[in-house]
């Protein structure tokens, strides 16, 4: 049946910030989603928090809101829309993640939808509940003949007890309504339970949890299906997860399609699933059902379903081409599944089941390192922060080509350290999940266990282990041939081994560039492969490859030749991570479409398929491959030769995909490709604090002292000469890895003892760190003539809070015409310094009337998309063009950029933009179960960011904080205890707090220097001193705990090393989910928000409006 024409205007929501269990599958699945809707006619308005979006892009909807998701700041969009004659028709919820989900259910149950008439289309209410309500949707499992785990839904902890003793323990609990298994976990003890359930009853915005018998160590399984109006059902994918049930299928290895099921299981999960999908009534869209499997007996039972598209349906669709999200918002608005046209063959119709003729692996990346005492144990709450897949052939070559995927320094088994320990040591420690089982699998079996052992130990399937257990076998034929001849290293490759494996059992071959020069010798290449859905019966349209070493040495190839345009290759940034997440993608995405447009050939490479870049449309022809010396080198062979007779490949762009491309940059020009923008030798002077500060010094510009230490003692005499506090990190760092700020000798030591291997090939830096300086970001444009300022952004928090992590406004609040004309001078001289072509970032300290330069990175920073978003100058796009030749004067006149000035001198009326961080410390634990501390410093946390705009700092910051953590409290009682240097700073605005009418709770010294300034406040003691007859009875812990502070005011006491006090106060109003506010600027941040917020005149406003004001 044809689009319904009862639909006009129709409202997504996004999912907001990156979030551990909710990350850029939703920008992929959003992007598509709008792209659909307006191609049919429809107008589009767009509410999502996150500028590092390309949904949040202008051009994806005609009315972009960058604002918080929540039911109150939705509904002001609906009612702004409809107040200028514009009325919204439907909402679609289905495609934003857990977020826009809640959010729906929330309009619709304060009535929202139904005053302004607005239909929720893609999954209605009660579907919405059926799938998302624990019980109800265990009473439909029972209906259609399935089996559920023994559970009950408990809405209080003495149900929880009671449930408790009736299933005995372990037991899971899980509540409703929440993402990547937040709030959920195992239980072994009692008080396992009253914390779990405690938290998951908070963590639920039902406030209910399921409390369910465990199923610890089954097989884990997830079918991906879509439904239409007309009842037409497809299967588009079975995934299987390595990591048996107990671990979150987000923190899982999992395979397309499933390996170990048999027939008659897999048909019966079929069956089951088409019949709940029908039950629950998920009638125009798709979803996500994942089952259980004891190995034991073969009994199988239903787990959960997400009636919307999820991370695993991101996953579905890279893996088979199959693009979920698009065909979901297609049913949504009246299409039915045989209307809709495969876009890879052009012929099939999407009633056709994907077939594979390959096999799919995803791996999860894990960010550990990032939380010092953080349990790495994996449970049912995710911890992963990205995640990357592979496509190979065979399980065993897609697996090898993931792990060196995931860039953890290593290219797969053997390129590091072995485990540590016995055989017995191993196996014991198989029986805990953690990030580096497979490392202990392979070591076990190579130890001389049995796949019976490994299997029985770790609960993977014997299949798997046995598959590794190949592996095993081969590095030992590896290491005994005396020569490594023809057919055993194809076998290898063939068994997805890289060459810097090989080059680790064969030293003789001098390393990963010998075995290299004996593949070009033997004829040993990759084929690269074409995913088209349908495993080759249909030709494909789409060029969209992967690669695969077959032991036919007359495999070909199926990149079809191209030689009408050149060809640019751009290296994208790999799996998300702490300090490298999508902010780096959106800038690969513009390059692609702009030098698309342009008339080049666009050729991305990544391998992250939560991404926007790697949807097969995105450029004009897409590799899901390991971002790797010696994959993208094959990959520019290949490119080479598709492209013989015309230009080739003419570039390959490294400068927009953060640190990973950057990585691979000098060794890419010196096989002979050519990279264009800011040459490699550029990147690494700016690297070397010797060249840079020789830049800096002829130009003028002053930095803090510095030294390089290779010893302890070097260390101490470089620190002792320049002044502490001093900042201390390892050189060549992205996201602020292994920094700290140090105040005295011994912490010096702690650090060095602690955090190094200090070596004259791995030095530690020791800079003077500039206390009470206000950190200054830009981003700037450079064609080697001409620097463009694309925005000056003042940052919130002091210097020494990592730039990823602080609070930051554009256009500076506080900063002077004279300020900003001094940052423009210092980043022209910068920029022609180091010899930028392309994009600059640089980060200033201004101290005293000094501006300092802390760094230059000569690429395209996290803040871009921000700065894009936030002046309408898509800065990317113009980076692009200016590295393949275009000036700033051309793009300019093509309006590109301002046709005069630019971001350094923004108008005295335009809105203020605030971009915030947004951390993951709820997500981990210690072992014994205490939250991590939540202190703020110059090592990133921050997984994601929101973006706030308002006519005035106060309401921009507001909406930042709603959108990143939710509402500022607009009354209530504030918590204060702060280091002796920041109590005279903290007075004004905690004086202005009470003002507005808080209770004031302080400990003792802060009590008493508030009570001198006039401040009333009541006294609590501290968390480590007992209670006597002189001493309040409450300490600060119990009266957070308690529920009776609404917001923390607690900066860190002069070392790296917070006193206990602190920690247990920051992690106790983490546990309650308030504001907790660690630096001084902060807390004037937030008093200026709540302001905001008691005044009530918060509005909303969409980009296009903010772009009109702008003059673009």
């Amino acid at each position: 049946m044809p689009r319904r024409s009862d639909l006009n205007h129709v409202l997504v929501i996004g999912s907001g910030p990156i979030l551990i269990g909710q990350a850029a599958e939703f920008d992929y699945s959003g992007t598509q989603a709008c792209r659909v809707l307006r191609a049919e006619g429809l107008q589009v308005t767009l509410i999502n928090s996150n500028p590092a979006t390309i949904m949040t892009d202008p051009e994806y909807a005609d009315h972009t809101y960058v604002e918080p998701i929540t039911a109150d700041f939705v509904e002001k969009v609906i009612a702004q829309q409809a107040e200028r004659g514009n009325k919204i028709d439907a909402l679609l919820p289905t495609l934003g993640g857990q977020t826009a989900l809640n959010t729906a259910v929330k309009l619709y149950e304060n009535g929202a939808l139904e005053r302004y008439d607005v239909e929720l289309i893609g999954a209605n209410f009660d579907a919405i509940q059926r799938g998302e309500d624990r019980q109800k949707f265990k009473d439909i499992v029972t209906k259609v003949g399935g089996e559920s785990a023994k559970s009950r839904v408990c809405f209080t902890m003495d149900e929880v007890r009671d449930t408790v003793a009736e299933l005995g323990l372990p037991v899971v609990v899980r509540p409703s309504f929440t993402m990547g298994g937040l709030g959920s976990g195992m239980a072994y003890s009692a008080d396992d339970v009253e914390r779990m359930a405690g938290e998951g009853l908070a963590a639920s915005p039902s406030a209910n949890v399921l409390i369910e018998e465990s199923i610890y160590g089954w097989k884990e399984y997830e079918l991906e299906l879509m439904r239409d109006g007309r009842d037409n059902v497809v299967v588009v994918c079975s995934i299987e997860n390595f990591d048996p049930m107990g671990v979150h299928t987000g923190d899982s290895v999992t395979v397309a399609p499933a390996m170990t099921l048999t027939d008659r299981e897999y048909q019966k999960m079929r069956t089951l699933g088409i019949e709940i999908l029908r039950e629950v009534g998920v009638d125009t869209g798709g979803c996500n059902i994942q089952f259980a499997v004891n190995p034991k007996d073969g009994r199988l039972i239903v787990i959960e379903m997400n009636p919307r598209v999820s991370r695993s349906s991101a996953l579905a669709s890279k893996a088979t081409g199959f693009p979920i999200a698009k065909i979901a918002a297609k049913l949504a608005i009246g299409y039915t599944l045989d209307e809709i046209v495969n876009d890879i063959t052009k012929e099939t119709p999407a009633c056709f089941e994907p077939t594979l003729d390959y096999v799919v692996v995803k791996a999860p990346r894990f960010a550990f390192e990032k939380f010092p005492g953080a349990d790495a144990t994996l449970t049912t709450t995710m911890k992963s922060v990205g995640e990357a897949m592979s496509l190979g052939r065979n399980f065993i070559e897609a697996l090898g080509k993931v792990m060196r995927s995931l860039e953890t320094g290593r290219a797969g088994f053997w390129t590091g350290e072995d485990p540590v320990g016995e055989l017995s040591e191993v196996l014991a420690r198989l029986r805990t999940p953690t990030d580096g089982r497979l490392y202990d699998i392979e070591y076990a079996l190579r130890l001389g266990a049995t796949v019976e052992e490994v299997a029985e130990a770790s609960g993977v399937d014997p299949w798997f282990v046995d598959q590794i257990g190949g592996l095993v076998e081969l590095r030992a034929e590896l290491t005994d041939a005396p020569v490594l001849g023809e057919e055993l290293l194809r076998r290898s490759k063939h068994h997805g081994l890289s060459d810097r494996q090989i080059a680790a059992l064969r030293p003789e071959l001098a390393g990963e560039m010998g075995v290299r020069a004996l593949r070009q010798r033997l004829g040993i290449h990759p084929v690269f492969k074409t995913v088209d859905t349908c495993a080759a019966e249909f030709e494909a349209k789409t060029p969209y490859h992967y690669s695969s070493y077959e032991m036919d040495p007359a495999a070909e190839t199926e990149v079809a030749p191209q030689t009408e345009r050149g060809k640019v290759l751009i290296l994208g940034s790999g799996p998300n991570r702490i300090g490298q997440g999508i902010e780096f993608d959106y800038s690969c995405v513009h390059a692609a479409t702009t030098l698309s447009e342009a008339g080049f050939e666009t050729v991305m490479i990544n391998c992250n398929p939560e991404t926007v870049s790697t949807d097969y449309d995105t450029a004009d022809r897409l590799y899901f491959e390991p971002l790797t010396f010696e994959d993208v080198l094959e990959i520019y062979y290949a490119e080479q030769r598709s492209g013989e007779g015309g230009p080739g490949v003419i570039g390959v762009i490294v400068q927009l995909g953060g640190q990973t491309p950057l990585g691979l940059a000098e060794r890419l020009e010196k096989a002979g490709v050519p990279i264009v923008g800011t040459k490699p030798e550029a990147i690494d002077l700016a690297e070397d604090r010797g060249e840079f500060g020789e830049v800096l010094r002829r130009a003028g510009l002053p930095a803090p002292r510095f030294g390089m230490a290779t010893s302890f003692d070097q260390a101490r005499r470089i620190a002792a000469e320049i002044g502490y506090p001093v900042l201390v990190r390892p050189s060549y760092v992205l996201g602020g890895r292994g920094m700290e700020i140090v105040y005295d000798e011994d912490t010096l030591e702690g650090y060095i003892t602690r955090a190094t291997q200090l070596s004259p090939e791995h030095p530690v830096l020791v800079d003077r760190f500039l206390e009470d300086a206000i950190e200054i970001d830009v981003d700037a444009l450079c064609d080697g003539t001409e620097v463009y300022i694309g925005g000056v952004m003042e940052h919130i928090e002091e210097a020494g809070i990592h730039s990823g992590d602080s609070a930051c406004a554009l256009p500076p609040v506080t900063l002077g015409r004279s300020d900003i004309e001094a940052v423009r001078r210092a980043t022209e001289a910068i920029a022609f310094g180091v010899g930028v072509v392309g994009l600059l970032n640089v980060q200033y300290a201004l101290k005293d009337d000094v501006l300092y330069v802390l760094e230059a990175n000569p690429r395209a920073s996290r803040t871009v998309p921000f700065v894009s978003k936030a002046t309408a100058v898509p800065l990317a796009k113009a980076c692009a063009r200016i590295m393949l030749g275009a000036s700033i004067a051309e793009l300019r006149e093509e309006g590109v950029l301002a046709r005069t000035g630019d971001g350094a001198a923004t108008a005295r009326n335009a809105p203020v933009a605030v971009k915030e961080a947004v951390l993951p410390f709820h997500r981990f634990r210690k072992a014994d179960g205490a939250q991590i501390d939540s202190l703020l410093g110059p090592e990133m946390k921050s997984t994601g960011e929101v973006m706030g705009i308002a006519h005035d700092f106060g309401s921009a910051f507001a909406k930042s904080q709603t959108a990143a953590y939710g509402s500022l409290p607009a009354s209530g009682t504030v918590f204060v205890s702060v280091a002796n240097r920041d109590k005279r700073s903290l007075v004004f605005p905690v004086k202005r707090l009470a003002d507005l009418g808080f209770k004031i709770l302080a400990t003792e010294g802060t009590a008493e220097m508030l009570r001198r300034n006039g401040i009333p406040c009541e006294e609590v003691r501290k968390h480590f001193e007992e209670p006597s007859a002189d001493r309040p009875l409450r300490s600060a812990v119990e009266a957070i705990k308690a529920g009776d502070v609404d917001m923390v005011l607690n900066t860190p006491y002069g070392n790296s090393g917070p006193r206990i006090d602190g920690y247990e106060i920051r992690s106790a109003a983490v546990s309650m989910n308030i504001p907790c506010v660690t630096t001084v600027q902060g807390a004037s941040a937030a008093v200026q928000g709540i302001e905001a917020g008691i005044r009530g005149d918060i509005g909303v406003m969409s980009l296009q409006e903010l772009h009109s004001t702008l003059g673009s």
